[in-house]
């Protein structure tokens, strides 16, 4: 097989804006010659990389992930120039994450800390973004690693030998409102009136789960605002406006200060699994180091 270094740009280039054109005129080359390139490509390898049928473009299923791997090389090949050069100033690499919003604010900065206490001193950049868009950059080589909640659904969609995940902790949503001024919930979940519901959009994972345990507990409510976001829905029980499902990680300085109450027991409580994802295709050293070190049991345990 006689592959050439550009034609892994050119492919890069072709997935980052879906558009021949606009990836000719990155790799300042011509249509024509930039099309050459890719059908040069694709007949080196045997497979074919690009859905051309489709506008904007879509990559097959082989090109997603052959993409980790023209983007690993790539990578890889500018990492060695820059330390040739001495630009690196022995900084090493940064590997880029990709997390669910709940999971960059109340998991993230706690889990990093943890990890450099006990010597793993890596550089890291952090993407909040919702899961579909964090899936994606997974698959495709958009970032190194994804830390999301479990969900059987999702896992279901990845090839568990292409996208190893470890376990690292658990935690649960709760039910949370806002206090009166006596300090108890200003909604009950027990009593036989409906209840203000902030609740997760459609589709949302979080939504599903609590979705699943309103219909087993017959929960007579109505639904007031929707959002994907957990702490926008934090904030909309902040103001009294009705009772939110909240990962407790997302809400502890809240509860310690009593601005939020939990207003139900632990039949209304649903556990969450915190996991880390990662694409066996990327070769990156301080990806597999943390690996490594988090299959020991570093850094990991109830949240």
């Amino acid at each position: 097989m006689n592959l050439e270094s550009k034609w892994l740009e050119d492919f890069s280039a072709l997935a980052a804006t879906r558009s021949f054109s606009q990836a000719a005129e990155r790799r300042f080359v011509t249509q024509p010659a930039f099309s050459r390139r890719i059908r040069s490509l694709e007949t080196a390898l045997g497979l074919q990389l690009v859905n051309r049928s489709r506008t904007p473009i879509e990559l097959t299923a082989a090109g997603q992930l052959f993409l980790v791997t023209a983007r690993t090389v790539v990578e890889q090949l500018g990492e060695v120039l820059r330390h040739l050069h001495h630009l690196e100033g022995g900084q090493g690499e940064v590997m880029q994450i990709a997390a669910a919003h709940s999971l960059a604010l109340g998991f993230f900065p706690r889990w990093i800390a943890q990890l450099r206490n006990e010597g793993l001193n890596i550089a890291t950049r952090l993407v909040a973004t919702n899961v579909g868009d964090a899936v994606h950059a997974l698959r495709e080589g958009g970032c190194d690693l994804m830390l999301a909640f479990y969900d059987p659904d999702a896992a279901m969609q990845m090839d568990p030998e292409i996208f190893p995940s470890l376990h690292l902790g658990q935690t649960e949503m709760l039910p949370v409102c806002a206090a009166s001024p006596d300090g108890k919930p200003l909604f009950d979940l027990e009593g036989d009136a409906s209840v203000p519901l902030l609740a997760y959009s459609a589709g949302a994972f979080l939504g599903r789960s609590v979705n699943g345990l309103l219909r087993q507990r017959a929960l007579r409510f109505t639904t007031i605002y929707e959002t994907a976001m957990a702490d926008s829905l934090k904030s909309m029980a902040l103001e009294g406006l009705g009772i939110a499902w909240v990962p407790q990680l997302s809400v502890r300085a809240e509860l310690a200060r009593g601005e939020l109450v939990v207003c139900g027991g632990p039949q209304w409580h649903v556990p969450l699994e915190i996991r880390l994802y990662r694409c066996a295709l990327v070769r990156k050293a301080n990806v597999r180091l943390l690996w490594r070190k988090l299959e020991g049991g570093a850094a990991s345990g109830s949240v």
